[in-house]
């Protein structure tokens, strides 16, 4: 692998001399893709301390096949796609179910037992085994999905492609995505927590502890936590305004399973709609 990362990293430095038909450059960049659709290579990774790597070199595979790759049309019964990425395919074989109306690109990955209610993950996103992408949920671009994770109705899991050095959005495993939250620019939710309904996480958003009012970070929510949509006062020359943050009001045991039926209780004794 190391080898065929130094020839990405190559084929990115001259990438304006590239033609459409370089057999031997489309071979390499189709490799490191067929790398990312097996689960072989990832673009991002957690590592113990809780820090994340990104691996450049196949964000740079992802935007090449992008550059190289021509239109061309997809047949799929009485549908019609135009596209320059062909679909996933091999559901049955890796043991994900796939429901009529939901699609992934060819680099993406879905681990075992992922089911895909109507629903849509873009090429470099990898979702971990046993996770449901539930109905109208979709999965950017390189972004990372933990195993046993619930991405529940409409959530919107922002994709990453440029600059090659941004990090992508990271779910962690085990954790429970809320009805309708948006988790964008390279936000972090920890392994086990939970956003509630309407939660939106971007890089940029402050990240509060409803107990102590301190902030505790921007756009990472920590492990085995729950946290909620909120607004905390600043005040400006046009008056005092409420600037959307993201409350974190309860901090589960580690390996605690959020049942739905006690987070809902937890919302309601804060007054946060479920």
């Amino acid at each position: 692998m190391a080898d065929l990362s130094a020839t990405i990293e190559e084929l990115w430095e001259r990438r304006a001399e590239l033609e459409p038909g370089d057999a031997e450059a489309n071979e390499a960049i189709l490799g490191a893709i067929s790398l990312l659709d097996s689960g072989q290579a990832r673009v991002a990774e957690w590592h113990p301390d809780g820090s994340v790597v990104v691996h450049e070199w196949l964000k740079q595979a992802i935007l090449l096949y992008f550059k190289q790759s021509q239109m061309q049309v997809i047949e799929l019964g009485p549908f019609e796609f135009a596209d320059k990425i062909p679909l996933k395919r091999g559901f049955e074989k890796a043991g994900v179910r796939v429901v009529p109306g939901a699609s992934a690109r060819f680099g993406s990955f879905l681990d075992r037992g992922v089911v895909m209610m109507p629903s849509y993950v873009n090429i470099g996103a990898r979702v971990g085994a046993n996770t449901m992408v539930d109905t109208w949920a979709t999965v950017g671009s390189c972004a990372q999905i933990g195993a046993n994770v619930h991405l529940s109705g409409g959530v919107g899991i922002g994709g990453v492609l440029e600059p090659p050095q941004a990090a992508p959005v990271m779910v962690g495993d085990d954790a429970f995505i809320g009805s309708r939250c948006m988790v964008i620019e390279g936000a972090r939710v920890g392994q086990g927590a939970v956003l509630g309904a309407g939660c939106i996480l971007s890089g940029s958003i402050p990240v509060i502890d409803a107990t102590t009012g301190e902030e505790l970070g921007r756009g990472e929510v920590p492990p085995w936590s729950v946290a909620v949509s909120a607004t905390r006062p600043r005040s400006f020359a046009g008056g005092e305004f409420g600037l959307p943050c993201v409350l974190v009001i309860k901090r589960l045991t580690e390996g605690e399973r959020h049942d739905k039926t006690a987070l809902n209780a937890v919302l309601r004794e804060h007054g946060v709609a479920s």
